[in-house]
């Protein structure tokens, strides 16, 4: 079995037993599809060569994380803190170009701050630093693209290259970032993957979130109160549950929509931007995870 597979497997059998987590079977059809994925132009970096973008997205990706941060960021205004980080990133890229491995091992907090425009002694500076020293390991004498290219036209074996090359990938029983970076390769025109429709959705804190308000997610009272009140909850089994119900419901929302699990995670991603989702407090864990 796979690592999508893997995924599959591991999240249904976590919904399956899960305490503080529910799936709602009669809510799945309130999910409306939406326009065709897309990344933003202007807040990504994609207008340099098929090699510099390459290196944009997985260097994004690396340090696509931080959600339970994001509230203590200092935001571009009108931007999310992913779109922070990302818009800020592609900034550097564009007057300076990518990093190189031997510049990405030597990155420390306050510079990588310096280029997202936060405060150098934030905690998720540090943690952005240490993703990246491991990126420049993990590339070693390879570019972005040479790392692409070696898995072969497979987004699965990109996204298992990833999650054993570095820490932080290391997700175990969802795999987002790892999955992702296939996806964001795709969806800018870098490459092409034969089996990009088996990737699972990007299990986050957002797709959760939306899937609650639409009611397709139930939450135990406890739970949905802490997570009302905006208490951090610690890495470990609420949250997983919310993760594993989110991926497994996705599965299921997209069998019957006939469309790729990665393609609804973006429908949902998009809608979780809105203001009405924006309103009601998501679960907020600080992890390297996502």
């Amino acid at each position: 079995m796979g690592l999508c597979g893997e995924v599959r497997r591991a999240c249904a059998e976590i919904a399956e037993s899960a305490r503080f987590v529910s799936i709602d079977m009669t809510k799945l059809g309130v999910i409306a599809p939406s326009g065709p994925p897309a990344l933003d132009r202007e807040r990504h970096y994609l207008e340099g060569s098929r090699e510099d973008v390459a290196a944009y997205l997985l260097t994004l990706d690396s340090i696509n994380f931080g959600s339970g941060w994001f509230p203590t960021l200092c935001k571009r205004p009108g931007a999310s803190g992913y779109y922070t980080i990302a818009w800020a990133l592609a900034d550097r890229f564009r007057s300076k170009g990518p990093w190189s491995s031997a510049e990405l091992l030597e990155l420390d907090a306050a510079t990588v701050a310096s280029v997202l425009e936060q405060e150098p002694d934030h905690e998720l500076m540090d943690l952005y630093a240490r993703a990246l020293n491991d990126l420049g390991r993990f590339l070693g004498d390879r570019t972005a693209l040479e790392v692409v290219e070696n898995a072969g036209g497979s987004a699965e074996r990109l996204a298992e290259d990833l999650a054993g090359g570095m820490p932080c990938y290391d997700d175990r029983d969802f795999y987002k970032r790892a999955q992702i970076v296939p996806n964001d390769l795709q969806l800018a025109g870098i490459s092409t993957f034969e089996d990009i429709d088996s990737l699972t959705i990007f299990a986050d804190n957002l797709v959760p979130h939306v899937l609650r308000v639409d009611g397709v997610l139930r939450y135990h009272p406890s739970l949905a109160d802490r997570i009302d009140r905006e208490e951090l909850l610690p890495p470990g089994e609420e949250e997983r549950e919310i993760r594993a119900c989110a991926v497994h419901a996705c599965e299921l929302i997209a069998r019957e929509l006939r469309v790729a699990p990665r393609t609804l995670d973006t429908w949902l991603w998009n809608r979780g931007q809105e203001p009405r989702y924006k309103a009601v407090p998501r679960h907020r864990t600080r992890t390297v995870f996502y």
